[in-house]
């Protein structure tokens, strides 16, 4: 089988821990070429994975070969650089959040569809296995009806993440568009939404109380309710300031999961007859752990494009999970409960 040829856009962190290593790491994939305004680092990376450098990134998009590209850039160049490439028949897998408002989100799929290819949003969430198990205990009725949920994906800023340090594009509002709460809370909606189905109402508090000399938000904390009823709390914060938490705890009419919210185990199961689970499963990915994990992103695009077939996360699901963050802005914005449409 002919390797697919992929090209990486913006070689920053997350395309050097995550995009990179987990593309060379498929043994049907071949990386091609890497782009970065900053040449240094698009000749560093170009340099390690044996592939061609390119400083602007339409150039990289006009090598024929080339059949897929990650775009790893700064949120407000997610867009249009998703679109780009898709119109030059590429597919393309996305960093999250996947746009900075609907109509660009809704133009990334209708580029998508418009040259038929493949658009996935790097939500990595949905493959962690403790969320993949949760799924099923969920769908298979064994927690009974839903009443509520908490779920958190703090950790003390992009700082210590990101390549440029404090002098991120994370902490530049032109350039982010949002803080805390795109970076780590668009993940948290992912999850949830994937849990428990859509969500109809937000309200939110969004504020920047933690980092000084920015304007992007460094610490949200969402109220959501379902059609259904079922109501709950989001956070998303830059200002855990000991380390990461990605939990997420459900409660339902016969027991109570708790997802990484254990040091020891990934999921707990507690029903009230009494009944524990302890699950030890693979660990959730963090930004702090040395080594090659794996996000299981990459794979998932890449099996998608090869057997044809739709991704987990679509252009449409990245969308649906970035208008409850758009939503949360509003809520602040206006200090109303928002409706979904």
């Amino acid at each position: 089988m002919e390797k697919l040829k992929v090209g990486v856009i913006g070689c920053g962190s997350i395309a050097k821990h995550r995009h990179l290593p987990e593309y060379e790491m498929n043994a049907n994939v071949e990386i091609v070429a890497v782009c970065d305004i900053v040449p240094e680092r698009a000749e560093q990376m170009a340099e390690k994975y044996n592939a061609k450098a390119f400083t602007e990134y339409e150039e990289l998009l006009k090598l024929e070969e080339i059949d897929a590209v990650s775009v790893c850039l700064p949120n407000y160049l997610h867009a249009p650089v998703s679109i780009a490439a898709l119109n030059a028949g590429k597919h393309v897998l996305c960093e999250k959040p996947m746009a900075t408002s609907r109509e660009e989100a809704q133009a990334m799929i209708d580029a998508a569809k418009a040259n038929d290819k493949k658009l996935m949003i790097a939500h990595n969430q949905r493959f962690v296995e403790s969320h993949k198990l949760a799924k099923e205990i969920i769908d298979s009725g064994k927690l009974g009806k839903i009443y509520s949920f908490k779920t958190t994906f703090g950790h003390p800023g992009p700082e210590g993440w990101s390549v440029d340090g404090r002098d991120s594009w994370f902490f530049e509002k032109e350039k982010a568009f949002i803080g805390a709460l795109g970076d780590l809370g668009v993940h948290k909606a992912d999850l949830i939404r994937y849990l428990l189905g859509e969500f109809t109402e937000v309200a939110a508090f969004v504020e920047t109380n933690a980092k000084e000399n920015t304007d992007v938000d460094d610490n949200a904390v969402v109220i959501l309710r379902s059609n259904q009823g079922v109501i709950g709390q989001l956070s998303a914060s830059w200002a855990y300031v000991t380390g990461d938490d990605n939990s997420t705890i459900i409660y339902g009419e016969k027991g109570i999961l708790k997802l990484e919210a254990d040091p020891k185990y990934a999921l707990i199961e507690q029903y009230t007859n009494g009944e524990v689970k302890n699950h030890e499963l693979g660990k959730i990915q963090t930004n702090e752990e040395g080594g090659q994990t794996t996000t299981h992103v990459i794979d998932h695009f890449v099996e998608s494009i090869l057997e044809n077939k739709e991704p987990l996360i679509t252009g449409e699901e990245g969308k649906k999970s970035l208008e409850i963050i758009l939503a949360a802005l509003e809520s602040q914005e206006k200090k109303a409960v928002v409706r979904l449409q």
